[in-house]
C-alpha cells in the first residue's frame, strides 16, 4: 500500500479551490456566536443577563448579514400538562424575540418553534436538560420555504 502525503500547502489550497471549498464560508462562521442553546430554570421564561448578552451578539451576527434568518425552538421539560408546556416553551421563544426585535432584527427575520416536551434533548428524567431554547440559522430560501 502507497500513502501519499502532502506536505505542500499551496498545492493542498489549490486543489481544495478545484473541488469547491470557499474559504469565505469558514470567515463568516467565527463571526456568529457559538453558543445556540440556552437554558432555563424550572418554570421560568426570561432569559439570565448572561445569555441576554449573548443574544445580543446573534443580533448583531444577524445585522451584519441580512439575508440570514433564525428560527428559535422552545422547549420544555416533561413536568406538568402538555398543553401547560407548549404555552411554557411559547414564553420562552416570545422572549428571546422580543430581545431580537429590540436589537433591530426585522421580525420577519424571525421564526419560533415550541415544542413543548416532544423533544427532549436528554432523557426525559433530566428536564434541566430539557427546558431550553435552541437557536438555528436559515438562509433566506430556506426560510421562505419553511
Amino acid at each position: 500500500m502507497t500513502v501519499l502525503v502532502l506536505d505542500n500547502p499551496e498545492l493542498i489550497a489549490k486543489a481544495a479551490v478545484a473541488y469547491g471549498f470557499n474559504a469565505a464560508s469558514l470567515v463568516v462562521e467565527e463571526k456568529r456566536p457559538h453558543r445556540m442553546r440556552f437554558h432555563y430554570g424550572f418554570n421560568k421564561h426570561e432569559l439570565d443577563v448572561s445569555d441576554s448578552a449573548i443574544i445580543r451578539q446573534h443580533a448583531v451576527y444577524l445585522r451584519q448579514y441580512p439575508a440570514v434568518s433564525v428560527r428559535i425552538h422552545g422547549h420544555s421539560d416533561n413536568f406538568g400538562a402538555e398543553d401547560y408546556n407548549r404555552f411554557l416553551s411559547r414564553l420562552r421563544t416570545n422572549a428571546v424575540a422580543r430581545l431580537l426585535i429590540k436589537e433591530g432584527i426585522a421580525e420577519s427575520r424571525i421564526l419560533v418553534a415550541s415544542w413543548g416536551s416532544a423533544r427532549p434533548l436528554a432523557t426525559p428524567d433530566d428536564r434541566a436538560a430539557n427546558r431550553r431554547i435552541e437557536l438555528e440559522y436559515l438562509t433566506r430560501d430556506m426560510a421562505k420555504a419553511l
